[in-house]
């Protein structure tokens, strides 16, 4: 009996626990059921940080800051034109050299930090070579983005080994500036249209210095640092004629018309002998022209109304900065949303209107209310510089590329002796690429 009575205690001992296991399995079930009724509902709420539950995803754009409304004003208008993304911006130091150490201490760690980049133009070929950078051709073929729609020499800055890496945030350009009130309007009309040499120029600065008593026919930039690379790039058509762009460059720094301590100059000692009235001529960048137009401030006594803007001969030097999105990125479909607004027509109609920055998609060359906001604009002179635009050395090597043309340069100018060995070193380290 008391067999009996054991053996139906341990039968009964079973289908309990049974009937717990049974009871878990349930109670796991619901649980999962649960947990995702309650993600739901955190869709509903916004509680939740990712995408997929309704809440705009964050992409972080590293920029040096801004003194014009206009970065701040772009940003807004893309975060209010949809709401799957939103962009924050990081804002980060002018100086140029200690931005560069930043973005590169990060992307050298492989962070993902910053989604889009703010980049210098001459720091797309170092960030690409190390696989900082995302490509961005097959983004531009799907959206229906052509190339040729955008800044020539921005694009040219931002594509290292045949793939596009960036498109333009605002360009910059190198410009020749010229006295209208002294250069006739037969040589004006050859200077605005871009079909003259550096031969025809120098002709020019020899003539109208002369006849106008001005002591300085043409300045420019030959001081051995980064604008005597830039120099150099626009007389040798992108050093694709090197050996007769450096004689053009001895030619002018020896004639009777150039400043004898041109091989000093950068732009600030360009910039003060034209706008003191002491150059027919000058070869700078755009901001030249908000300083005439400012006298109260930068002290020039040339009127700004006697002073038009044209294209180099072979092309001005392109400056300015690029976007790009970070490879370590994760969130690149966010980031090239941002990018191809802020590059196409409607960003960079905020950043002209708003901020006075040149557009760099073309298109907006001929809108009457970008106009309107840049006196510089309206010139032709200034329109054509924008199309025939011209690109530095793109390379993985950029800083170390540029030492060497400069040092190699000056050299030369200095003494006019060592032709065979500049030519040599330029086209050494340019082809390195």
């Amino acid at each position: 009996m008391k067999k009996l009575l054991s053996l139906i205690f341990v039968i009964a001992l079973l289908g309990v626990l049974a009937a717990c296991g049974g009871d878990n399995e349930t109670s796991q079930d619901n649980t999962g059921e649960n947990t995702e009724e309650t993600s739901g509902s955190g869709s509903d709420d916004g509680s939740s940080g990712d995408d997929s539950n309704g809440e705009a995803t964050t992409v972080t754009f590293a920029a040096q800051s801004d003194d014009t409304p206009a970065t701040k004003a772009a940003i807004e208008a893309f975060n209010n034109s949809q709401d799957k993304y939103k962009v924050e911006w990081t804002q980060m130091t002018n100086d140029s050299a200690q931005m560069h150490d930043q973005l590169l201490t990060s992307l050298s760690s492989e962070a993902g930090e910053y989604d889009v980049l703010s980049l210098d133009v001459v720091w797309a070929g170092e960030f690409a070579g190390a696989g900082y950078l995302e490509p961005i051709d097959m983004m531009m073929d799907e959206a229906g983005l052509n190339a040729e729609e955008f800044n020539a020499g921005s694009m040219t800055s931002g594509n290292y080994k045949g793939k596009q890496y960036t498109l333009p945030y605002f360009p910059d350009v190198g410009l020749l500036f010229f006295r209208s009130d002294i250069v006739s309007d037969e040589d004006a009309e050859k200077l605005i249209s871009g079909d003259y040499t550096y031969e025809q120029l120098g002709k020019m600065a020899e003539t109208y210095s002369s006849e106008n008593d001005i002591s300085n026919g043409f300045v420019y930039q030959s001081k051995q640092y980064e604008g005597l690379t830039v120099n150099a790039n626009e007389f040798t058509n992108q050093f694709e004629d090197t050996e007769a762009g450096l004689k053009t460059m001895y030619n002018f720094t020896t004639a009777d018309w150039t400043p004898e301590d041109i091989l000093n100059y950068t732009e600030g000692e360009a910039s003060t002998a034209f706008e003191n009235g002491n150059a027919v001529f000058e070869r700078n960048w755009p901001y030249i022209y908000g300083r005439l137009k400012n006298p109260e401030e930068s002290g020039a006594t040339v009127d700004v109304e006697n002073v038009q803007a044209a294209p180099l001969p072979n092309g001005g030097s392109v400056g300015g900065w690029l976007l790009g999105i970070n490879a370590n990125s994760e969130a690149k479909e966010g980031a090239w949303a941002f990018i191809e607004f802020l590059s196409g027509p409607e960003g960079q109609k905020i950043l002209s209107t708003e901020g006075s920055y040149l557009p760099g998609y073309n298109p907006l060359l001929e809108n009457q209310e970008v106009l309107d906001s840049n006196d510089l604009l309206t010139m032709e002179g200034f329109q054509n510089a924008l199309q025939s635009t011209i690109a530095r050395p793109v390379s993985a090597d950029y800083s170390e590329i540029s030492n060497e043309i400069q040092v190699a340069v000056h050299k030369y100018l200095s003494s006019g002796e060592g032709l065979d060995n500049a030519v040599q070193t330029i086209e050494d380290v340019t082809s390195e690429e």
